[in-house]
């Protein structure tokens, strides 16, 4: 049985097809594999883009999406095993997720990391004790990564810019005001290192490195592509000419849990905020984002109106490419 939890679990080919399949239905192409079925999405954390595009991807597809969230409209659910559960947690991960299995056909899971101990959290226990005790296919909707967001991303990018192959492409670190998750910056990695992209990562310092779980694996996709990856401080020879800059905040991992000591760090480092100036440096590069981003920020008002902006086409493509994923899932 196949699980979508990590773009690495799947070939270039594989995702190629997903992707192939994401456009046809832009196109107007429909698909009814999942008629007479439902998909119980879990959420852990807030979500609108990724709500919404599930919940209508399902629907179009002629199934039925049960939404959750643990802890607000559904039980809280303990996931250490051989635990009293004397404290909030009403059920166990065992019977939810085979119970979830008895009533759905895929289960898609939202989770977070708790922000307090990497080694922990770099785990991934949620979803990966879902994949467990569940007998339906998994998805991640993002917890330390983000592989919905990956195929959109590269959607986009083939749509702009035609086959990434060798394609100068930045990775840059951006202020926020609070440390956010690192799984869309893992992924930004994972997903232009495996179609061959020449990466860049840039970063204050050497305290925002990502895991180096990721880190060793866009090396390793790197050169399994014929692209490249390398790591810089330098804000000038981060940006000159790249052709795509993809922006992300996310917290300094060795400063997990004492966020107080991080932020006098992170304060000194707003002027990576993505502006004009340095789109200037590209070669014609286009910029995009995830989402959600605070304007003036993270990048300027006159970076996100410009016409190289493709968030929002990337955030549309997020529809198309989870209907290719889950048709891929469920024709498995």
């Amino acid at each position: 049985m196949k699980h979508y939890i990590n773009t690495t679990d799947w070939s270039q080919a594989e995702l190629k097809f997903m992707l192939d399949l994401a456009n046809q239905f832009k196109q107007g192409e429909t698909s009814q594999a999942l008629k007479g079925k439902s998909v119980a999405l879990l959420f852990f954390n807030p979500s609108m883009r990724t709500r919404a595009s599930f919940e209508l991807g399902v629907s179009q597809m002629g199934g039925t999406a049960i939404v959750l969230e643990p802890g607000k409209n559904a039980w809280p659910i303990e996931f250490d095993l051989g635990s009293t559960m004397n404290g909030d947690t009403e059920e166990h991960i065992i019977e939810v997720a085979q119970v979830l299995s008895r009533y759905c056909d895929m289960i898609a899971i939202r989770a977070f990391p708790k922000f307090k101990n990497w080694n922990d959290d770099r785990q991934d226990k949620i979803i990966k004790a879902f994949k467990k005790y569940a007998t339906v296919p998994i998805i991640n909707m993002e917890t330390i990564t983000h592989p919905c967001q990956e195929l959109a991303h590269m959607m986009t990018i083939q749509e702009r810019i035609g086959r990434p192959q060798k394609k100068k492409y930045l990775l840059t670190w951006t202020y926020h005001p609070k440390p956010l998750n690192t799984a869309v910056a893992n992924s930004s990695l994972l997903i232009s290192t495996k179609f061959g992209m020449d990466v860049t990562l840039l970063c204050p310092n050497e305290n925002y490195l990502l895991d180096k779980r990721y880190m060793e694996l866009a090396k390793h996709q790197a050169e399994e592509s014929g692209g490249s990856f390398k790591v810089t401080h330098d804000i000038n020879e981060g940006y000159d000419g790249a052709e795509v800059v993809y922006a992300k905040s996310w917290g300094a991992i060795p400063f997990f849990g004492d966020w107080k000591k991080e932020k006098s760090m992170r304060d000194q480092y707003k002027h990576f905020i993505v502006n004009q100036d340095k789109m200037n440096l590209t070669n014609n590069g286009l910029f995009s984002h995830c989402l959600p981003l605070r304007r003036n920020i993270k990048a300027t008002d006159e970076v996100m109106d410009a016409n190289y902006c493709f968030a929002i086409d990337e955030a549309e493509n997020r529809l198309h490419v989870q209907k290719a994923m889950m048709h891929s899932l469920i024709e498995k």
